[in-house]
């Protein structure tokens, strides 16, 4: 329950403000507002079938039930407080009820009201999951105990009773109705019951045991073949696996839904798998994504608690890394600053945990589980639409493009200004292979083994610094030779012979690490956005971003064309210089965030793209970098006046 008040008074600060009645709230009652709510708008996606067929009553009390409950949705709707979704849940309600009014299609009332209850937990979220893992023996003997006389041993509809109640009790081996008919639906209706019928509030029950009664009356309709089939589907690949990732799909997908993201007997074999082993979604969940940081955390404050610090740091560094940074590219794309609040307060958490400082370690990671439990809602199934996923592949391709873009450019720009075609090839092999190396990663990493969160930061760390370090002394290299005028003898005494030795080599090196740390953290990002579909709109997004690099390379080329070579070599010493501040922040936090160093929070500017984040040891760097810079410059402005 600590976990759905912090989530409601978040939504409180956030959208009422200075409201002062709306503050006033009871937390409780609004959910359990909310949760009826959603329980109308499920029973009308669910029942009206049983009511309209093909524009044509067929059940005078069942569609009196369907217009009663379209009506009481739309005005509870109008009862919420005020949110950014409510208009577009107030029409979507206002629209289900005209549909019921109009005696539309079951198929199209029931997508209208499945798509008012997606608005609503958007809007008005609530916890949606079992605490604990149901156990369904326990809910085959709660049935037969509780339902059974009504609904039949089998779930028919044949009960000792069932002859004298009217409405009908429900028949749960009915597939046409158990296609629309959630577990989550069935555990509203157990713990609220249902007005105007025989089906009462089991609310005496214990959560686990609504839960529990629910999978198992969420099990029959299906047969014992379609068990073992989805069993077959579960343990041949990971398609099984990716339809329902989590608890949270499990419990709120239909049949009727998954059957669009694949065939309707693949779906049925699949749904009748996971819904009578919920251990297994749950194991697969807790190896993946928020569930897995979740997860680490805690082992991580029960670790401290026992005064295992070197432990507690590495299981807390495993929970950003291999837990929440995969979903850093969607998230940045839809709220960068609970990214921001993430980042920040692990930094805090990991400095608390070095320190052995229990208590404020525990306040830390009490935030972390609230920040993490909103990711989820943001992050989750069914969440991240075509635009987010567009605008991430693209944002990701022209962040992490740009630098190496820039790198390479330049070195192209530069060779062509020398004169020296010959030494054009190191690069582009350098570049190619670098693109090739990408390839070959992206194989490894979703084939064959999965590079861990530090084994990644740690590569970008060194790689960042290395290129920072060697653009460096390029940039001064440069910035001598123009503003000493010794360009055209250097050229002609000298450039001939390195570039056909070490120094063409060392182009290939500069060009294969700059391009291949971005590609690398690319590959990795655009993994984590595939997991989620919409793979021609990742396409689509990875295809703009390369046109728009296309045209910045263009753009460069043709500006340095036309420039003299003198000014050409300040400008670019000036560019490699800016790059390599850059690569020194972005090293420095790869490395914070792989723990090889301290990170140190500090309130202040905080900017990925330009490599600026906020800690101590981050802005330190580049300030020590933007000082050797400045040296360096101003010693071969006093040396060329000499």
């Amino acid at each position: 329950m600590k976990y759905s008040i912090w989530r409601r008074l978040i939504a409180l600060v956030v959208f009422f403000g200075c409201v002062i009645g709306a503050t006033h709230a009871n937390p409780t009652s609004r959910e359990a507002e909310v949760r009826q709510l959603w329980q109308l708008l499920d029973y009308v996606a669910v029942d009206y079938a049983g009511a309209v067929q093909n524009g044509a009553i067929i059940s005078e009390l069942e569609y009196g039930e369907m217009r009663e409950f379209s009506t009481r949705a739309q005005s509870q709707v109008q009862a919420l407080p005020p949110h950014p979704l409510h208009a577009e849940l107030a029409t979507a309600t206002a629209r289900l009820k005209q549909a019921v009014e109009r005696k539309e299609s079951p198929q199209q009332v029931s997508e209208l009201a499945r798509e008012a209850n997606r608005l609503l937990l958007q809007a008005y979220p609530f916890p949606v999951t079992p605490r604990a893992m149901p156990d369904l023996a326990r809910g085959a003997a709660l049935y037969q105990a509780q339902c059974a006389s009504c609904h039949g041993a089998t779930g028919a509809g044949d009960g000792a009773l069932a002859a004298k109640l009217e409405p009908k009790p429900i028949a749960f081996t009915d597939e046409e109705r158990a296609r629309s008919r959630s577990l989550m639906a069935l555990y509203q209706v157990i713990s609220q019951g249902v007005d105007g019928t025989s089906m009462p509030a089991f609310a005496s029950l214990s959560e686990h045991d609504r839960w529990s009664l629910a999978f198992h009356v969420g099990t029959l309709a299906f047969k014992d073949a379609d068990i073992e089939a989805g069993k077959s589907a579960f343990a041949q690949g990971k398609a099984a696996s990716a339809t329902i990732p989590d608890m949270n799909t499990l419990v709120t997908v239909t049949e009727e839904e998954l059957a669009k993201a694949t065939s309707p007997a693949t779906a049925r074999t699949i749904l009748a798998y996971a819904r009578t082993h919920p251990k297994t979604v749950r194991a697969q969940q807790e190896r993946t994504g928020i569930a897995l940081a979740r997860k680490l955390l805690q082992d991580s404050l029960n670790a401290l608690k026992n005064n295992q610090r070197v432990k507690a740091t590495e299981l807390a560094l495993s929970a950003y890394l291999d837990g929440f940074e995969p979903l850093e590219a969607t998230l940045d794309a839809t709220d960068r600053q609970l990214l921001v609040d993430v980042e920040r307060t692990m930094q805090l958490y990991r400095g608390t945990v070095s320190q052995g400082n229990v208590p404020l370690a525990t306040e830390y990671a009490e935030q972390l589980d609230g920040y993490f439990a909103r990711v989820e809602d943001v992050t989750g199934a069914n969440k991240t639409d075509a635009t987010t996923v567009f605008v991430g592949a693209l944002t990701i391709l022209l962040r992490e493009g740009v630098e190496a873009l820039l790198i390479v450019i330049a070195m192209v720009a530069f060779l062509r200004k020398a004169d020296r075609p010959q030494a054009l090839r190191y690069v582009h092999a350098g570049w190619l292979s670098a693109l090739g190396a990408g390839a070959l990663t992206w194989l490894v990493a979703t084939y064959v083994v999965s590079i861990s969160g530090a084994s990644r930061e740690v590569t970008e760390g060194l790689s960042s610094l290395f290129a920072a370090a060697v653009l460096l002394s390029v940039g001064l290299w440069m910035h001598q030779k123009g503003q000493a005028g010794q360009w055209q003898a250097y050229l002609k005494q000298h450039l001939t012979a390195a570039m056909e030795k070490r120094s063409a080599w060392a182009l290939f090196a500069l060009a294969f690490i700059a391009v291949y740390r971005e590609v690398f953290e690319t590959v990795l990002f655009y993994s984590a956005l595939a997991a989620d579909g919409n793979g021609p709109v990742l396409f689509a997004g990875f295809v703009t971003g390369l046109v728009l690099l296309a045209v910045i390379a263009v753009i460069f080329l043709r500006t340095s064309a036309r420039m003299p070579i003198g000014k050409f070599f300040s400008f670019s010493s000036v560019l490699v210089a800016a790059l390599a501040v850059v690569l020194v922040g972005k090293g420095i936090a790869g490395l914070q965030e792989a723990g090889w160093l301290t990170a140190t929070p500090i309130t202040g500017l905080r900017l990925p793209v330009l490599g600026i984040y906020p800690t101590i040891q981050s802005y330190g760097a580049q300030l020590a970098l933007l000082l050797a810079a400045g040296l360096g410059f101003g010693f071969n402005m006093v040396k060329a006046r000499r």
